[in-house]
């Protein structure tokens, strides 16, 4: 047998039996270094180069900056803003927490942390509007998932290192596809609502209730235009954006606001921690991916795929089905570091821009999201609502057919990813 054999054995075995995925990689990464006689140290100086890289700090002040933007008192005069905009349509709750999650995610970079920080007020409030708790819970998951393509995304950061490519870039090219998605998530949150008859009782729109709301919310509708604006205008790099967001959250809950307590701002760090600590999972996944290379998995992967068809969508349609099989039982940033470096050179042959990649890898990956058994948001949203994942599962399905839609969509039009970061950056060379 093959040693290449005997490790996807290894791997799919651990995996199978419930063995954490950090720890399934890391020892069929150290098999693998055994069997091809490669010293053990490759692990531990991976370990220290994939914990090195400057923007990886991104990350966890991006999610701590979220985590004290909810607790702080910005997440609900976000909810209520959009909830003067859409309280007097069918569904209204459902499309305020599709509208609510788009501009939370704006703040956070991350899809379990968005249902997390919106799912906690809106599920309740749905479920008193008569909403089903399924539906209610299946709206919250699948739009926090738009945590994760919106702008700052902890999952563009990752493929960016990943794939050396350029992160304002990919921040850029996910807001298009970020918007559409979101309006497929409000036609179908409509769809629904209006077939089983939800909400709609609300005020109809006001200017005067709705500029209130503005006027009430506009530190927290800054936050996102401050760091965006920041980023694009050049005043300051991803990472140090993410600094001025914890710097700004800290002060709008503490002195504007004045909902930031000691006891909340010790619960966001735990959080924090909490949610970061899936970067245990670079060390194993990078180590791996070097060892790809080595067996010339990339090569193989491309001989094979291009053995069938070498149409460009026809490829990005088999990646896409495969993403989103792996999703369903691998974390989103191990699925990242595995397997970009393996299908990225091959994509990239095919005349795909490495900047549509990655936001054609995050939108697979947000499906993941929805899908059981890992389903990280349907796990934060089934916590949320009290009710069992599965039950969440079955309700989720149209959203994730939403979800599809817009995945279709960017590969028939890429242009839609490509435009802005084309126009304010140029083409990439």
């Amino acid at each position: 047998m093959s040693p290449l054999a005997i490790l996807a054995i290894a791997f799919v075995v651990l995996t199978l039996i419930g063995v954490p995925l950090f720890v399934s990689v890391g020892l069929t990464t150290v098999l693998a270094l055994f069997l091809i006689d490669i010293p053990y140290t490759l692990m531990a100086q991976t370990g220290y180069g994939s914990l090195t890289p400057f923007p990886l700090l991104t990350i966890p002040l991006f999610v701590l900056a979220g985590r004290l933007m909810e607790v702080g008192g910005m997440a609900t005069r976000m909810i209520s803003i959009a909830t003067n905009l859409v309280g007097a349509y069918r569904g209204s709750m459902g499309l305020v927490t599709v509208f609510a999650c788009m501009l939370f995610a704006a703040l956070s970079g991350s899809g379990p942390a968005t249902t997390a920080a919106i799912g906690s007020v809106t599920v309740p409030a749905m479920k008193r509007d008569g909403y089903d708790t399924p539906f209610a819970a299946a709206i919250t998951a699948s739009a926090g998932a738009l945590g994760s393509l919106i702008p700052p995304s902890n999952l563009m950061i990752i493929y960016g290192l990943v794939s050396e490519t350029s992160i304002p870039r990919l921040f850029l090219a996910g807001l298009l596809p970020g918007i559409l998605v979101t309006m497929l998530l409000m036609v179908t949150t409509y769809i629904i609502a209006r077939r089983r008859n939800y909400g709609g009782g609300g005020d109809p729109f006001s200017w005067n209730p709705f500029l209130k709301a503005a006027w009430d919310g506009k530190w927290s509708i800054g936050a996102p235009i401050l760091i965006l604006g920041g980023i694009y205008g050049g005043v300051f790099t991803p990472t140090e954006a993410a600094g001025v967001a914890v710097f700004y959250s800290l002060f709008v809950g503490t002195f504007i606001y004045r909902e930031l307590t000691w006891i909340k701002l010790y619960e966001a760090l735990r959080f924090t921690a909490l949610l970061t600590g899936i970067l245990i999972l670079l060390t194993p996944t990078l180590a791996f991916g070097q060892l790809t290379a080595f067996y010339d998995v990339p090569a193989a992967v491309q001989v094979g795929i291009t053995s069938l068809t070498d149409n460009p969508i026809l490829v990005l349609l088999l990646i896409g089905i495969f993403y989103i099989f792996i999703g369903t039982f691998m974390e989103s940033l191990a699925q990242i570091v595995l397997f970009t470096s393996v299908f990225l050179p091959l994509v990239v042959s095919l005349g795909i821009d490495p900047v549509f990649f990655g936001i054609f890898t995050v939108i697979t990956c947000e499906i993941g999201f929805l899908t059981p058994p890992l389903g990280a948001n349907l796990t934060v949203a089934a916590r949320i609502s009290g009710i069992s994942m599965e039950r969440i599962s079955v309700a989720v399905v149209p959203f994730i057919l939403a979800y599809i839609v817009g995945m279709l969509v960017l590969i028939i039009f890429p242009d839609v990813v490509l435009f802005l970061p084309n126009w304010l950056y140029g083409e990439a060379k």
